[in-house]
């Protein structure tokens, strides 16, 4: 389904538009409209998933040893989520820094 393009407004359409534009604040009536929740507890990145690839790394033994071997760490995830995590942090901060 295609969504409609604003410069495809009938004239009528238009001249709406211009005249709620032209309104004062205050003669807007917004009653109808909900109430902004709350986001104060809101959380940040929860629906975001990037796309993962599979591909084969070698790395040495004695790096996923360790990171096999600290547990879960405080932000959850097993051993690859935390490699991930880390590099994402490595990259991030040589992007910043550019």
């Amino acid at each position: 389904m295609k969504t409609a393009n604003s410069s495809q407004l009938t004239p009528e359409q238009q001249a709406e538009l211009a005249a709620l534009a032209n309104l004062p604040d205050e003669q807007i009536d917004t009653l109808d409209i909900p109430e902004t929740p709350d986001w104060s507890g809101a959380k940040r990145g929860v629906f975001y998933r990037p796309i993962k690839q599979q591909i084969t790394l070698r790395l040495d033994a004695d790096l996923i040893a360790w990171f096999k071997n600290h547990g879960e760490a405080p932000r959850g995830g097993g051993y690859q989520t935390r490699i991930n995590r880390v590099l994402r942090e490595y990259v991030a901060q040589y992007t910043t820094n550019e």
